[in-house]
């Protein structure tokens, strides 16, 4: 449903079922959207490098009536991103003001990556992910932590699945897999050079792949096959891409829990099994 809460968010998701031309006007949208709001049809298709017509066409299909009605919500849903309930952090800001942020912050990135997941681009990657016979994550930095993540949750359920976080390893690595196999890149700009080259690499060699990011207009989109896109703000202050982090393990976590359900006997059975060694071993630990 489309509401003025999220225009942006909408336009988002829809991005990848875009024809080029339109696509090439949701990029300059999205690049900057308090400015295009101000902008006539002609000035936005000249801009594009469009015509008035296929941002007609464009309105319509994702659901708005026209030109008008896109940008009357577009203006609604800029004017209502600056006054968010805590806002970016302060340098003067206490402690609880911080960590207020913080949380609003990372709820606000679940719940917009919960409306920009396209549904059927996540049934696409369970499927792929699910019958994979090896499963790499690529992560540098916070979404080095993800993939790290990813490959624990994956390998407890019986999965071959790794995790690479640095540059030359992915890329070495990438380069052995083979079709039947998957490989996933994380990145929140979709500019990580790292990320790119590597599935470059594993796409080269015959593998699936899949990318994880904020942005879906990056060049990280150009070397995957499929691309679900997460939705978080954020601020110089917020090291470590807290809630980029946030929403990306979400994301992990709907795409492992999903994958586990597709052959839950044995994902069970792999998981007790996990549990038993590791109950052995600190019962062996006690005991020396």
């Amino acid at each position: 449903m489309i509401t003025m809460e999220n225009t942006i968010l909408h336009l988002k998701s829809a991005y990848s079922e875009l024809r080029p031309s339109e696509q090439r006007l949701a990029d300059v949208i999205l690049n900057d959207p308090p400015r295009i709001v101000h902008l006539s049809i002609t000035e936005l298709a000249s801009e594009a490098n469009v015509s008035d017509a296929t941002i007609v066409k464009f309105c319509k299909r994702l659901g708005y009536k026209g030109f008008p009605e896109f940008k009357i919500l577009l203006a609604q849903d800029v004017a209502m991103k600056p006054s968010s309930i805590y806002g970016q952090v302060e340098q003067d800001d206490p402690v609880k003001t911080v960590t207020e942020k913080i949380f609003q912050a990372n709820i606000t990135a679940l719940q917009d990556t919960v409306q920009v997941l396209n549904s059927d681009a996540m049934q696409k990657a369970v499927e792929v992910l699910a019958r994979a016979a090896e499963i790499h994550f690529y992560g540098m930095g916070a979404s080095g932590l993800v993939a790290l993540d990813a490959e624990q949750k994956f390998s407890r359920i019986g999965l071959r699945a790794l995790s690479f976080v640095d540059g030359h390893a992915q890329v070495t690595r990438a380069s052995l897999l083979k079709p039947g196999d998957v490989a996933v890149g994380l990145s929140y700009s979709g500019e990580t050079e790292e990320i790119i080259e590597a599935l470059q690499t594993a796409r080269l060699a015959g593998a699936f792949t899949l990318a994880i990011t904020n942005y879906p207009a990056s060049s990280v989109v150009d070397v995957a096959d499929l691309v679900l896109l997460t939705a978080s703000e954020e601020d110089i202050l917020r090291c470590g891409a807290i809630s980029s982090r946030i929403a990306q393990l979400s994301t992990i976590d709907a795409l492992f829990v999903s994958v586990a359900l597709v052959d839950f006997e044995q994902s069970r059975e792999s998981i007790e099994r996990t549990k038993i060694a590791l109950s052995q071993r600190r019962c062996g630990i006690q005991e020396a």
